[in-house]
């Protein structure tokens, strides 16, 4: 569901801010409320659940922010911080609370880390090379959009599977 920014102007930065806080909402957003089972329901071949994207968006934070920008080693960071089919991995003790949690959890840090950085800063990554934290937003900015994208579908899918019953 469309939900107008609250904030449409002003410097680059709050903008940038503004802009990923919302779409790490929408992510949330797009599992909130759903039952464990719903959350964990794999309608596509990859790895792609409510639950699992909102997992792989927590490591996503981490990886950009913690071991990026601070350079923290991956046994530093809070969680999980290695991409690739890993990051949407979810136990069977873990409930969408805890994952939620977790997300909102690492964008909190994540906040905290990139307030002491300006937006030129920049540092190494590992396969993209010399970043700033202005492209580590926008990267950031797109990935949570595009899966909440994903999330709103899977959503859909899911309300219809339930409507049929």
């Amino acid at each position: 569901m469309f939900v107008w920014p609250q904030v449409t102007a002003g410097p680059e930065r709050l903008l940038l801010e503004h802009m990923l806080d919302r779409n790490r909402q929408a992510l949330i957003d797009t599992a909130r409320g759903l039952s464990e089972t719903d959350a964990r329901r794999r309608l596509v071949t990859s790895l792609t659940t409510p639950i699992g994207l909102l997992k792989h968006a927590a490591t996503a934070e981490r990886i950009w922010f913690q071991r990026t920008l601070l350079g923290l080693d991956e046994s530093a960071c809070d969680g999980h911080a290695t991409g690739g089919d890993g990051s949407f991995v979810v136990t069977d003790g873990e409930t969408l609370a805890d994952v939620i949690t977790e997300f909102e959890r690492a964008s909190a840090r994540s906040r905290v880390i990139a307030a002491g950085f300006e937006l030129d800063d920049t540092a190494m990554h590992p396969r993209a090379g010399e970043v700033s934290l202005r492209f580590v937003y926008l990267l950031l900015i797109e990935d949570f959009a595009r899966h909440a994208g994903h999330g709103d579908i899977l959503r859909e899918q899911i309300t219809a599977a339930a409507q049929r019953r």
